[in-house]
């Protein structure tokens, strides 16, 4: 996922702000991906994004947009996809794996 560290920019919304993201998914195992926005704690922050999980087929580049409250990105600190594996009885275990961009809310 990229940009590791994301520019926030003011959106169209009032007390609103967005970041622009991309996502390549290099595994031929995963097809939907889930979209969170943590504090420092990993605690939940709300947000709004047109794609909260997003299929992204085997080398595809998918780009999303994720908008926050302006008043909790001070608390905001990471911006994460995690893999989302759809599983079959009998399947073998598989690796979830999430990865975060950094938002550097609730830093001095």
């Amino acid at each position: 996922m990229t940009p590791a560290y994301p520019e926030v920019r003011p959106s169209h919304v009032a007390g609103v702000v967005r970041a622009d993201m991309s996502l390549f998914n290099a595994r031929s195992d995963v097809k939907y991906y889930q979209v969170e926005v943590f504090d420092e704690a990993w605690k939940n922050i709300k947000f709004s994004s047109p794609n909260r999980i997003m299929k992204v087929d085997h080398e595809e580049r998918k780009d999303f947009a994720v908008y926050i409250r302006k008043v909790d990105m001070a608390r905001a600190v990471y911006l994460c996809t995690t893999s989302k594996i759809v599983k079959d009885r009998g399947d073998k275990p598989m690796v979830a794996s999430k990865i975060c961009s950094r938002l550097d809310g609730g830093r001095p």
